[in-house]
């Protein structure tokens, strides 16, 4: 899959192709395929869909930016994130107030989180453990080329 032809602030940037698409009242669920097992939910709003002709089988990005990803640790917790995304951690570099977390996922992808050092304190973050980054479908924006 080519590359996007612009730039984005958007640290998290995956490409796939829709493998599911489920149409409401108003908005959309597009489910997409980024490889190594991973998968993206978006909603995004009808008229959208329609915008960027997506459609099972096509090509489009997935942009997430790190501000919008929580990280989580341990095991068994429930959520209402519909991007749920598991691995380990590459990175952990704290900064003035925030710091960067990078979360290495099985396949080869990362996901990158901005969050507090408070956060990155209390939860005990460091390189090697254990992490799930949790993203909103609503927070997932698409694109395509």
């Amino acid at each position: 899959m080519s590359s996007l032809n612009f730039k984005t602030s958007a640290r998290n940037q995956f490409g796939g192709r829709v493998s599911a698409l489920t149409k409401g009242a108003v908005n959309s669920e597009v489910i997409l395929d980024v490889g190594g097992g991973n998968q993206v939910v978006a909603i995004i709003t009808n008229k959208s869909v329609d915008n960027l002709g997506l459609k099972v089988g096509a090509e489009a990005f997935a942009l997430i930016k790190a501000s919008f990803v929580i990280v989580a640790t341990g095991q068994g917790f429930k959520s209402s994130a519909r991007n749920q995304f598991s691995g380990r951690i590459k990175s952990c570099e704290p900064g003035a107030v925030n710091g960067e977390v990078i979360i290495e996922l099985p396949g080869g992808q990362s996901v990158v989180a901005i969050i507090t050092n408070e956060s990155i304190r209390s939860l005990g973050l460091k390189a090697g453990d254990q992490a799930t980054a949790l993203v909103k479908a609503s927070h997932v924006i698409l694109a395509v080329v």
